[in-house]
């Protein structure tokens, strides 16, 4: 599994939002994440989130991403409007749904697909949620700690 992306969001955008306007935290891509077993990502939106929470990382499909764009017809976006933590490639993540894996010497476990919702259409395009029935991406359960590294430079902002 290549990591192209790694993101992070201090807030929820469309958790709780229902009827009404989303908010607006950025997913903010960092080179580097630190997990946290049993906890989440440190800094982002779902650390200490609940007890026992089976989204405390979220991966999602390079590939998947591609097609979509594809499928969609939609240019210049960036995979953050998924939404989810780690943007992978080389790897079928459905596949990981109930078994233990290990990225960069940290455990996760597989929980659940991270199905979509009716703000991909809002967020990507209409259509969104629709394509991505069955390939929504993966919840998973951090069972080390440990800090995981994208191989994609990420650039700071000039100020």
């Amino acid at each position: 599994m290549e990591i192209c992306h790694l993101y992070i969001s201090p807030g929820h955008n469309f958790v709780g939002h229902h009827g009404r306007e989303p908010d607006t935290h950025p997913m903010i891509e960092v080179p580097m994440i630190e997990c946290a077993a049993g906890r989440g990502i440190r800094g982002d939106r779902y650390f200490d989130f609940k007890n026992d929470y089976k989204g405390q990382i979220t991966f999602f499909s390079f590939e998947v991403f591609d097609e979509l764009c594809g499928a969609l017809q939609v240019r210049d976006c960036s995979p953050a409007l998924v939404r989810r933590n780690v943007i992978a490639r080389g790897v079928d993540l459905n596949e990981l749904i109930g078994q233990d894996f290990e990225i960069q010497d940290v455990h996760f476990h597989g929980m659940e697909e991270c199905r979509p919702c009716y703000w991909m259409n809002r967020a990507i395009a209409p259509g969104a949620e629709e394509f991505l029935k069955g390939r929504g991406g993966l919840r998973a359960k951090i069972l080390s700690d440990g800090q995981l590294r994208s191989n994609t430079r990420v650039l700071e902002p000039i100020e």
